[in-house]
């Protein structure tokens, strides 16, 4: 792992780092490596219509998703709702969810973590597991 970076107070959209994953584009703009965040994670991802980030979860981090512009299929655990710019959900740690962009135009969305540093692994994906793959047939990326 990189050393962290000095701390910033103020940064710009050049101060993001650009991720393309195969189902969405991201832009990290709060993370140790960037902003030398001692404790939280920012990034901004943009998600075609149809592409999804399957079901996972974030040992020992709270995660809240925003969305600013189309809509959201959000799945928190086993409960699944609709949001809109503006509306949110809040992801308690270790709690599988998945997000999925039903179109028709680009998914907007921030998506904020805790505890960056933790020593528990960032994502793990359980997709493939029940119940979840009985929840949403999934889609075969490429992996990463």
């Amino acid at each position: 792992m990189n050393p962290p970076a000095q701390p910033k107070n103020f940064l710009t959209a050049d101060d993001a780092k650009h991720i393309a994953l195969p189902w969405c584009q991201v832009a990290e703009f709060v993370s140790v490596e960037n902003a030398g965040s001692d404790d939280l994670y920012l990034c901004r991802a943009s998600f075609p219509p149809g592409e999804a980030h399957l079901f996972h979860y974030h040992p020992g981090r709270e995660e809240i998703i925003y969305v600013l512009e189309g809509q959201a299929e959000q799945w928190v655990g086993g409960e699944k709702r609709l949001l809109n710019p503006g509306e949110m959900a809040l992801i308690p740690a270790g709690v599988p969810h998945m997000t999925l962009n039903p179109g028709p135009a680009t998914l907007k969305f921030l998506a904020i973590l805790n505890n960056i540093r933790g020593p528990e692994a960032m994502v793990v994906d359980c997709f493939r597991e029940e119940p979840w793959v009985s929840h949403f047939t999934p889609i075969e990326y490429p992996p990463v």
